[in-house]
């Protein structure tokens, strides 16, 4: 086989079926190869898109989402997603083209140190150097992936190790990924212990627990450990709206366990008061640097540092465990992150349309949806659309704090689901960062619901400027009244409309979309900027973002 096919044939072993791409010259010859594969290639207006929708297939799915980009701008134009994907936990393969191995050091077209730059945002990045290493590489980082703790990877792959013929002509076999050590008996005692002796103990747990595959694992474990668990996967942290007011819950547990959470700055580094100044933590990570920073940040109110995948180490306890029931406890826990009170909640001027009528509005529409997705991105609105919609599958713009990829999360779960009902709220500044991929939509018959909240700026900046600088200082925050989204993506072959009330929203939603079986709706909805909503004791709680 020649080294493309042993790359694609690698790939769809591992049940690949789809890969998110723009094309360049030095990928062609993959391209060629997935031809025969049957892989589908999505092909993207802007790289960045690819590593966004690979990102959200992960999510959505639980498998690996693979985007490839051709060298030199191709794959620097992919980095910054890279990171998006890394602070989601998402299982990523990032498969880039590179000048070929004949010439390096010669100054090759778009020769650079790819793996040097990916490094750093990657669990691995690797250069083969042979075409007969290459299925093996694909296993390998694939297998890394998916590993936990999850994240991205990057394979560079030389053109001419493509275009070669590699003298295999059967795959090798797979070799068993390791899988990380089982608590000792000790450990799973002691953890047991802490969690039986416990009143009010609480899980936080990393982002890969709200994904969509974790649900029924989660589920199981909470009824059979007697608590609550909370997957914490937004940089507002202790902020965080879709929670309600976990900083007041977080406050009042006797046991904290992090369970792949990482203490950092979501949980004001575990400063008081973010924890009760006597509950006992215990972290259970994969990382080792995770645990050494657990350790030098919460010296004496650490009660154990534990090395295992967390999900393992919980069914193995929920197994063993006989839990005392927590009735009260857990109740209480659920109360408080469904809280939507909102001290001085704000009134919209007359006549304006509130973000969170106008969420309540999408929700009412979810609720009556077809296995609805729902998309949440962006900075002041992306919180309103968190707070007050829910679906059992959701992509949020992630602990990175970076937005822009909604429309490319939402284009990946229309593929991965097609029977689902996707619905993408985002805000009008975040849309423009990838819109042209509303033509991928239409071209990749990928049909989605784009929800705009139009308050015409940056609000988050716009309100950050407002309460550090004051009015007369405010600077590059305003949007242009006269951009018309709805009549944009109409341009692009999709449907749009614009609506300034509730009412038109649900008339659109339940006309347009019977409409818009093959295309994206987009409805422009002219909204007041508000600050994102903080519910109760979260509005003491200590934060960056």
């Amino acid at each position: 086989m020649l080294g493309s096919q042993l790359v694609i044939t690698a790939l769809k072993r591992h049940h690949v079926t789809t890969i998110f791409s723009l094309s360049g010259n030095q990928i062609m010859p993959l391209y060629d190869a997935c031809i025969d594969a049957g892989i589908r290639i999505v092909h993207v207006r802007h790289e960045a898109a690819a590593v966004f929708m690979a990102d959200a297939w992960a999510q959505v799915t639980g498998e690996i989402g693979v985007a490839m980009l051709t060298a030199g701008p191709g794959i620097t134009n992919g980095v910054a997603p890279l990171y998006s994907a890394a602070q989601a936990e998402s299982p990523v393969l990032l498969i880039s083209g590179d000048s070929s191995t004949a010439e390096d050091g010669l100054g090759a077209f778009q020769e650079m140190d790819q793996t040097a730059i990916t490094s750093p945002l990657t669990k691995i990045s690797y250069r083969p150097t042979s075409a007969a290493e290459l299925a093996r590489c694909v296993d390998e980082v694939i297998s890394i992936a998916l590993n936990p703790r999850r994240g991205p990877v990057h394979l560079a792959l030389p053109f001419d190790l493509l275009t070669q013929e590699s003298g295999i002509h059967r795959l090798p076999d797979v070799t068993p990924s390791l899988a990380l050590p089982s608590l000792s008996t000790l450990d799973q005692t002691a953890l047991h212990d802490v969690l039986a002796n416990a009143e009010r103990p609480l899980i936080l747990a990393g982002p890969t627990w709200a994904r969509a595959h974790m649900h029924a694992t989660r589920s199981k474990l909470e009824t059979a450990l007697q608590l609550p668990i909370v997957p914490m996967e937004s940089p507002r942290g202790l902020k965080d709206p879709s929670c309600g007011d976990l900083a007041g819950l977080i406050a009042q547990a006797d046991v904290i366990v992090l369970a792949g959470k990482v203490l950092d700055f979501t949980l004001a580094f575990g400063r008081n008061p973010t924890f009760h100044a006597d509950a006992r933590i215990v972290v259970i990570d994969p990382d080792t640097h995770v645990l050494d920073r657990s350790r030098r940040m919460l010296g004496t109110r650490l009660h154990s540092a534990l090395q295992s995948d967390p999900a393992m180490a919980l069914q193995a306890l929920g197994e063993a465990s006989l839990q005392p029931k927590r009735a009260d406890w857990i109740r209480q826990a659920s109360d408080s992150l469904a809280s939507r009170a909102i001290p001085n909640a704000v009134r919209p001027p007359f006549g304006a349309l509130s973000p969170q009528a106008l969420c309540e509005a999408v929700q009412e529409f979810l609720g009556g949806a077809n296995d609805p997705i729902l998309i949440c991105d962006g900075g002041e609105f992306g919180q309103w659309a968190q707070a007050f919609c829910n679906a059992p599958i959701r992509v949020i713009n992630g602990m990175s704090g970076a937005i822009g990829g909604g429309i490319c999360y939402a284009i990946a779960a229309k593929i991965a689901r097609p029977q689902s009902t996707v619905v993408a709220l985002m805000g009008d500044g975040t849309s423009g960062f990838h819109f042209m991929e509303m033509d991928t939509a239409v071209r990749e018959q990928a049909s989605f619901v784009a929800i705009i909240g139009n308050d015409l700026r940056w609000n988050a900046e716009h309100l950050i400027q407002m309460r550090t600088y004051g009015k007369e200082r405010l600077l590059g925050c305003e949007l242009a009244e006269s951009a018309r989204y709805h009549e944009a993506a109409t341009a692009l072959g999709a449907l749009g409309a614009n609506a300034h009330t509730a009412a038109e929203v649900t008339h659109f939603l339940r006309t347009l979309h019977e409409a818009s079986k093959a295309v994206p709706l987009c409805i422009n909805v002219a909204i007041d900027g508000q600050a994102a909503p903080v519910f109760s004791g979260s509005l003491n709680a200590s934060s960056s973002h």
